[in-house]
């Protein structure tokens, strides 16, 4: 299957669940149970309730997905101290 191939949706975590998995409330209402793509775990982005995230499904089962994308939310980062 190519690249192309897979749709690409926004969403809301509203569930963590067990191995590394979270439920994602797509921005149709429609939810589903999804896992970290590889890159966010090598670069160890965390997620949590209420962040807002982008989530590959392929058109072939639509009850599960990848998160691929988490938006930056003001406030977090890292932090620098001051001297």
């Amino acid at each position: 299957m190519a690249k192309e191939d897979l749709l690409t949706l926004e969403g809301q975590i509203d569930e963590i669940l067990p191995d590394g998995r979270f439920g994602v409330m797509l921005e149709n209402d429609h939810r589903i149970i999804a896992y970290t793509a590889g890159r966010m775990r090598k670069y160890r982005i965390r997620s949590i309730v209420g962040d807002r995230v982008l989530v590959e499904m392929t058109p072939y089962d639509l009850e599960k997905g990848r998160i691929v994308f988490r938006e930056k939310t003001p406030g977090t980062g890292l932090q620098r101290k001051r001297r």
